[in-house]
Parts: structure tokens; sequence; C-alpha cells
């Protein structure tokens, strides 16, 4: 695929010594757009990036030094999601005919937001014209499988280091969004799949963190977690995986893209925010709820 040779697919930025049982994960801010990509599309401009995670990389990048490696991908979501499962794809928006092991049914298909979206942010279609097949599974080959490959090995290593395990996925979310019994809108949300992806005490732990912070922080509404939270997250087996959703209106311009000028502030908070969620993981990592069973 020439079109995404020219640069590196994903970066893992990595402390000199691993201190901390964290791995930090950044899988929707890569904003590199392969020329081939902005030729096929309709979008082009700010309109096509309007799916990124503006930034996101940056506002938790402070977590190598920290202690702990930050996965941060440069392709855009657009482009492809690894936060699907490998096969998500839309029949409708290929040429040929899709292989039986492919998940054509799920609700994000449907919605337009399968492994390679059909539309980024309001609805906007990306494409001009269907796309072969064989360009989809090859993306699927050439950027899905090596992000996983090396998401893997970071928790893999990080739990045989310390026997456990906390995988941060780190995402943002429009500023528009509302929590139906909320009367103002969340700056953080922190998903941890209803209990399912990481223990009851380190979801609490990290709402507490962002609230004695001053920030309006909720659980799972409407973000409980995609499918990266999902797969990676064993509290059984001590590996914890918890979404965390920034509201991109504290600290970028949605209309611009434009960092505000409290990015920086916001970017400070952040590091102060994993610096308590490492912290109490340290002080409560020999609890069962943390550790392996």
């Amino acid at each position: 695929m020439p079109e995404i040779r020219e640069y590196e697919l994903f970066e893992v930025h990595e402390p000199v010594s691993q201190t901390i049982p964290f791995v930090y994960n950044s899988p929707h801010s890569g904003r590199i757009y392969p020329p081939e990509f902005i030729a096929q599309s309709r979008l082009e401009g700010i309109a096509i990036r309007r799916s990124e995670d503006h930034y996101v990389d940056e506002l938790f990048g402070s977590a190598v030094a920290l202690g702990a490696p930050l996965l941060a991908a440069n392709f855009p979501r657009a482009y492809l999601d690894v936060n699907r499962e490998p096969y998500e794809l839309d029949p409708r928006m290929f040429d040929g005919l899709l292989p039986p092991y492919a998940n054509i049914n799920s609700l994000r298909v449907a919605g337009g937001l399968g492994t390679i979206p059909r539309i980024v942010a309001e609805n906007m279609e990306i494409y001009a014209r269907r796309l072969p097949v064989q360009e989809g599974l090859d993306r699927v080959e050439a950027v899905y499988k090596p992000y996983h490959a090396a998401l893997r090995r970071l928790i893999a290593r990080t739990h045989v280091q310390f026997g456990f395990g906390v995988l941060i996925d780190c995402h943002s979310m429009p500023g528009n969004v509302r929590v139906a019994g909320c009367t103002s809108r969340p700056d953080f949300i922190i998903g941890d799949r209803y209990g399912t992806s990481a223990s009851a005490e380190l979801s609490r732990a990290a709402i507490a963190i962002l609230e004695e912070m001053g920030f309006a922080a909720i659980r799972n509404k409407p973000y409980a977690g995609g499918f990266i939270t999902e797969h990676y997250g064993r509290p059984s087996r001590g590996l914890h995986a918890l979404q965390i959703e920034v509201n991109r209106a504290i600290y970028v311009d949605e209309v611009t893209l434009e960092k505000r000028a409290d990015f920086a502030a916001v970017a400070d908070a952040v590091t102060g925010f994993m610096q308590q969620m490492a912290d109490y993981v340290e002080k409560f990592a020999g609890d069962r709820a943390l550790a392996a069973e």
C-alpha cells in the first residue's frame, strides 16, 4: 500500500524505564492524511478531520515522563478505525463481495462507523465512489493488525513486569454532548463497559480524582468504551481497561480546530490526573480487585 509507506503508521513513545503499570493509547488522534485517501474522498480540509480526537496524543503525552508507554496512531480514524473489530465492514461501501467472516450487521456498521468508516462526524459521507474490496482488506492487514500487535505487546509486557496492568484508552468527545439527567455538560467521561473491563474501584477512583480537580465527570454515559476497552479489559486476570473521553470544547476550537489558549492548562490537569491514578494504583496494588486473582 504505497500511500501509507511515507510515514510511520503509529508511534510507541517509551519511557527510559517503565515504572508504573499503565499503558496509554491514543487511537484516534492521527492527523496524517495519505494523499491517495484524500483523492478518494469527497471531503477535504477541516471537513475530513471532523472524526479526529484532536491533539489527544499531546494532552496525554506526559504519560511517558510519568513512566508509562504511550501508543499513538498517525493514520486518521477516517481512514481506518482500530477501535472496532477487525472486519466491521459495510458492504454498501465496496465493489465486490466481502468475505463471510466480515461483520456486516453491527450497529456501528449501520451507523457508518465501521472499521473503514463511511462517514465522519455530522454524517458527512467520506467517499465519492465505492472502494475495491481488496483495498479494504489490505488496510486491515497493513494498518489494523500491526497497531493491535503493538498494543498487545505493551499490555503483555506490563502485565508480566507488574503482575497486573491498566490500559487507558484516550479519546475526545464533541462539546455539545449532553447526558440525560445532568444539567451541565461533562468535562470527562470514564468508560469501563459497565464494570466489565475494569474494577469498579478503579473507575470510581478516576471519577473522584477528576471531580476533586473541579471537573464534571461521569461514568459510562453515553460512552462506555469501544472495542479496545472491551477486548483488552480482563479484570479477573488483573488487566483493567478504562476509556477516557475529554470534552473538546475545553481545549480546542471545534470550528477552526485550533488549540484554545488554555490548552496547556488542560494538559497540565491531565498530567495531574495521570499522576494521581498512578499513586492510587501503587497504593492499592495488592488489592484483589486490582491484582490478578
